[in-house]
Formats: structure tokens, sequence, C-alpha cells
């Protein structure tokens, strides 16, 4: 059961990006698993089972991200990661190939929201597409994302525009993936056992958006993008 964060992870994870070294980490192990990755795992699992009761007819999975950095891209840091993060997506594929909600976690700040980060160059096709198919219908999404308080649209931008939309749509369209995220201080929901149902409730706002990648997605693997979705 998730019972809440505490100062001493944000305290563990400062020391572990000045002490990124094995000897280091395998003193505080015990540390390690107590005071973030069991909770860490904790809020995976709780929100999972959320969205599971509360989407009954979605397939969900969960992926937990690992403290260990992949030795063969370290380019000179340290074996460990100073943060952690999971996501929730289709329960299908690689799980990182369609959109999916994420949390992450570091020594300073937290965030979550919506991501749909390794989306391919067919699948950004698929979505303009599927917009200039039909702009009113994203439009309308846009729309609502945009009153949600602290939210921000977040990927890299073409740097040649591939079409004029003006906002909100428009600070969707010229992106090379896209997400749109919520990011806190550390401290607040983080420490207490209320963070899940913030997440989940977060999460539920944004499936209309979920569903639309998720239809985009579908559309990159079956040529289907450049027809309407109305």
């Amino acid at each position: 059961m998730f019972r809440g964060f505490s100062k001493e992870t944000s305290e563990f994870l400062w020391e572990l990006s000045f002490n990124n070294e094995r000897p280091w980490f395998q003193a505080h192990k015990e540390q390690f698993e107590r005071c973030l990755n069991e909770p860490f795992k904790a809020l995976a699992q709780t929100c999972r089972e959320t969205m599971e009761q509360r989407f009954p007819g979605q397939s969900w999975r969960v992926h937990c991200s690992r403290i260990y950095r992949d030795a063969r891209r370290l380019f000179g840091r340290g074996p460990y990661k100073d943060h952690l993060w999971f996501v929730i997506g289709p329960d299908e594929g690689h799980f990182s190939d369609g959109p999916m909600f994420w949390f992450e976690i570091g020594a300073a700040t937290y965030s979550y929201g919506l991501g749909f980060f390794d989306a391919t160059p067919a699948a950004m096709e698929s979505f303009r597409n599927m917009v200039d198919a039909n702009p009113a219908r994203f439009e309308r999404l846009a729309e609502e994302a945009s009153h949600m308080r602290g939210l921000r649209v977040i990927g890299p931008e073409y740097k040649r525009p591939k079409g004029n939309y003006p906002p909100p749509v428009g600070n969707w369209y010229n992106r090379r993936y896209l997400g749109c995220e919520w990011e806190y201080d550390f401290g607040g929901d983080l420490l207490t056992e209320g963070l899940p149902d913030k997440l989940c409730r977060a999460y539920i706002r944004l499936m209309p958006l979920y569903e639309f990648f998720l239809e985009v997605y579908h559309a990159s693997l079956d040529g289907s993008g450049d027809e309407s979705r109305r």
C-alpha cells in the first residue's frame, strides 16, 4: 500500500547525485529500497489498479524504470539514475510505442502527465493528417487541455513548421513528439497517501487526449492516418 514518499526520499536522491558510484549505493541500498523503490512501485501498482477499475474496457500495462543506467549509455555519467519514472499504457507492443500516462520523481521536483514520446515520424504524420481531416475535433481536445491549470505542452518543435494553426491546436501541431505535464516542487501531495488519487484524477481528465493519440498510433500502423475520424 502506498503511504507517501518522505523528505528522506529527496535527501537520498540528492546524495546519490553527488555520490554516483557503486560503493556508495551498495552501502545505502537498504535506504534506497525503503524510502524510494518500495513506495515508488506501490504507487505505480495502485495507479494501474485504479485505472483498471475506472476503465475496465481498456487494457493497461505498467512499466517502472530501474535505478541502474544502461551500461552502454553512461557517457561519462555515474551508473545510477537520480530519478525514477513509471508509465501506464496500452497492453500491446513495446511499452513505449504508444501514448502513455506517466509519473516521475527526482530530488527537487516531481511531474506527471500524458506522453506520446516515442512517436515515429509515421505516427506524427498520422497525427497531423487526422487533425487536418477534422480540425474541430482536436481543437475541442486542445481547448479543454488549455483550461487545465498548470498543464503545459511539451515536445521539441520543428524548425520549419508543418502547418499554421492558431492556438490551442498550434501548440501541439508542429512538434516532433507530443506530451503534456504538470510539474511541482518536491513536497506537498508527494508526501501523502492521497498521491495516487491525485495522479489518477489527472489521468482521467486527460483520457480523451489519450484515446485520440491511441487512435493516431493505430492509424500509423495500418496506414489509415489520412482518414477523417469523426
